[in-house]
């Protein structure tokens, strides 16, 4: 798993490629922390090439997201694969998380909330 980590106007992306899983999702999980702790709580989480995610994936973004809005902010997912989305939804994060087809939308999203 790889993580880039861009800025968009206010909105960090946090763009993740490869398998969230046990031995990836600690990365994933500093990543987040990272941007938090710097005060960057508008977030975007780019999902486009992730193939799939465990349980400890979904850990991990619960974790952001519950942090995110704690400070003022939130994390949103775009670009999630049919896979991918199947594991969400059925883990009902679906309900949680607002989700986008693609980065732009859900970027400039936050010019509307």
């Amino acid at each position: 798993m790889n993580v880039t980590i861009s800025q968009q106007d206010a909105v960090t992306v946090v763009a993740i490629s490869g398998s969230v899983d046990s031995l990836s999702a600690d990365k994933l999980t500093e990543s987040f922390v990272g941007e938090l702790n710097a005060g960057r709580v508008k977030l975007v989480a780019d999902f486009a090439a992730v193939s799939y995610t465990s349980s400890a994936g979904l850990r991990s973004v619960l974790a952001a997201v519950k942090e995110s809005r704690r400070s003022g902010g939130d994390l949103r997912i775009a670009a999630v694969q049919p896979d991918v989305l199947r594991v969400l939804s059925l883990s009902g994060f679906t309900s949680i998380i607002k989700m986008y087809d693609g980065v732009a939308a859900a970027v400039s999203s936050y010019g509307q909330a």
